[in-house]
């Protein structure tokens, strides 16, 4: 498809855009002469239709249900890897030799402490502070703590950036749920593996010994890779804006933090939890159906279909099958969320209303269920969320930063508001 193109008229004039073709996935209509050579500007709410970056990280077909890392199956790094191998995939295109992972993990563990003047920080914070409020403030704050490592020019810079956040992120979030819980903050332990020591922080106390369970350390490693980036989505797309202004990368993940405690994007595990539990009972069901039917009721079926997805979101398959071990693990044998979810999707993959509309399960549908069974509570979540969201959010940054085409992110609007109209004193005003 090299040299293709396709012709546009405007106003009766003829012009020729260059169409790029993609390794996998669709072609794009190449727009940025557009507005030069005809004075016209696209209209795009939502983005729905742009591409507004290329990128060799992440492809998703929502049609097909396919999600890649660096061409890599969703299914198969969930199975096979572990999150800092995924990270290292994320972030480097390649999975690590044995060496190359041993150097990786040796260097992450080694950067989990935070400053310990950050304690004094989180005690500016209100006893009852939502986790994600803390989580945004603290993340911007570490640029406050690591001035060697904000100058975006410098390659190496940017690298001990990275390993800082992929490395830091975790002990910020366990200390904002310890914070917000009234509980003393536990250290990170250098012998533990990545998730097994958040853990660790998450639900060690002073007063005895904890030991990490394997399998559920396991599962919450599932969970981080399933979640370690996910192409453009709202809060990548803001890392990415916020960083095409030469701001210091920990500002620019701050700013995906903020965006990604938006109830439609990062909070959508929780709002699928509270769905159920609203629901109840499996023989309720029918009657919350015929409610999400009804264009004149309010009420949402969470957890169901997706932005992208226009089929079976891959990494539900994955999540259900993570659900069930978790609860086996706990000896939760009667789970009634569990049972409630397991007859909702069995009822909506037989409904002609959620075929025709494609109204798959998605990611959230199961996760919240998981995260509640291990001992997070709600509010956790989105911060859970952010944790392994973090390494696709540098990845993201990373790559934009290095690409000799990037600008600063400038939309434009179509603009419908008053036309020129000169100002009148206020005694002339009527």
């Amino acid at each position: 498809m090299n040299g293709a193109s396709s012709t546009l008229i405007a106003d009766n004039k003829q012009v020729e855009l260059a169409v790029r073709p993609g390794t996998i996935g669709p072609s794009v209509v190449d727009i940025s002469k557009l507005y030069a050579q005809t004075g016209m500007f696209t209209y795009d709410p939502g983005f729905t239709s742009t591409a507004a970056c290329e990128s060799q990280i992440t492809y998703i077909d929502g049609d097909e249900g396919i999600l890649l890392y660096r061409g890599y199956p969703i299914e198969q790094l969930a199975e096979h890897g572990d999150f800092l191998e995924t990270c290292y995939l994320l972030l480097y295109g390649e999975l690590p030799t044995a060496a190359q992972k041993a150097d990786f993990d040796y260097r992450v563990t080694r950067h989990t402490m935070v400053h310990d003047q950050m304690n004094r920080f989180f005690q500016g914070f209100r006893r009852d502070a939502h986790p994600m409020a803390i989580m945004v403030a603290s993340v911007g704050a570490l640029s406050a703590f690591y001035h060697d490592s904000t100058d975006i020019s410098d390659p190496h810079q940017r690298m001990v950036a990275s390993m800082r956040m992929i490395a830091k992120i975790p002990t910020l979030a366990a200390m904002a749920y310890k914070y917000s819980i009234g509980q003393p903050f536990v250290y990170p332990q250098n012998h533990l593996d990545f998730t097994s020591n958040f853990l660790r922080m998450c639900f060690a106390v002073p007063a005895e010994e904890y030991k990490v369970n394997p399998v559920l350390s396991r599962a919450l490693d599932r969970i981080f890779i399933l979640h370690a980036d996910h192409e453009q989505n709202a809060s990548t797309s803001t890392v990415r804006l916020a960083g095409s202004s030469g701001a210091n990368p920990f500002a620019c993940i701050a700013a995906g933090v903020a965006c990604l405690w938006g109830p439609a994007h990062g909070g959508a595990n929780e709002a699928a939890l509270k769905m159920l539990e609203e629901i109840g009972t499996p023989d309720r069901i029918p009657l919350y159906v015929n409610k999400a039917k009804d264009k004149n009721d309010a009420f949402r079926l969470m957890g169901f279909g997706h932005r992208v997805y226009k089929n079976y979101d891959p990494r539900a398959r994955i999540m259900q099958k993570t659900t069930h071990e978790v609860l086996n693990e706990l000896g939760i044998k009667d789970d009634p969320l569990l049972d409630v979810a397991i007859e909702l999707e069995q009822f909506a993959l037989k409904d002609e209303y959620f075929l025709e509309k494609k109204l798959y399960p998605n990611i959230d549908f199961y996760s919240g269920i998981t995260l509640k069974a291990m001992g997070f509570p709600t509010s956790m979540f989105t911060v859970l969320f952010a944790l392994a969201r973090t390494v696709g959010w540098i990845a993201q940054w990373k790559e934009m930063i290095e690409d000799p085409s990037q600008k600063i992110g400038r939309p434009r609007q179509l603009y419908t508001g008053a036309t020129r109209r000169d100002y009148l004193t206020i005694a002339q005003r009527a």
